[in-house]
């Protein structure tokens, strides 16, 4: 997933993520760190005096960096475990998912060295970071609004911590991350569970 936002934005991952913006070179990024300015949200954040006198950007230029802000991915995210009073080993554990875009504007991605039109798409993943092992996944475009469930097999009885992750295929530095924790039961015999 990572690879895919390196690949489409020709950058490394280590990269500051204001390297993305148009027009943004060393000086400008070195400028805009200086002042505790990290990511594109940052700059979004600013006044429009303040960001004009930090960038130091013509009126065009700036008309470049102000569509990029207006595409770039602002994505409120609220999940919730199913059920969570009833996990036991062997069930399955559903977690919904419910995505909401703040911002309208959807259209191909800006990536100025991606070498043709690419669509936004967006991974939501639950993993054990201290197994370091996938538990669930799922791909989705979002438009507007989403609501998926993701399913996993619940593991051997007492309290297991895992993390919820959203990904981006396109953009740095609007990923998202939910730690989230389950307390799982005995295995249940009884004919109660279905599939």
């Amino acid at each position: 997933m990572e690879l895919a936002q390196m690949v489409t934005q020709a950058m490394w991952s280590k990269d500051s993520y204001l390297k993305q913006l148009p027009h943004f070179n060393t000086d400008i990024i070195k400028r805009c760190t200086d002042k505790g300015v990290e990511t594109v949200f940052d700059i979004m954040e600013l006044e429009d005096d303040d960001r004009s006198k930090l960038l130091q950007l013509s009126d065009s230029q700036m008309a470049d960096v102000a569509r990029f802000c207006n595409r770039y991915p602002n994505i409120e995210l609220s999940y919730e475990v199913l059920d969570k009073d009833r996990i036991h080993s062997g069930s399955s554990v559903h977690v919904a998912v419910q995505l909401e875009r703040e911002d309208e504007v959807n259209g191909p991605v800006i990536a100025p060295f991606f070498p043709q039109k690419r669509e936004e798409g967006w991974w939501v993943v639950i993993g054990d970071p201290k197994s370091n092992s996938l538990l669930s996944i799922k791909r989705l475009t979002l438009q507007q609004k989403a609501r998926i469930k993701l399913d996993f097999v619940a593991p051997s009885p007492g309290h297991h911590s895992y993390t919820l992750y959203f990904m981006s295929d396109a953009y740095l530095g609007c990923d998202q991350e939910y730690k989230f924790a389950i307390d799982v039961g005995d295995f249940e015999s009884s004919g109660s569970e279905s599939d």
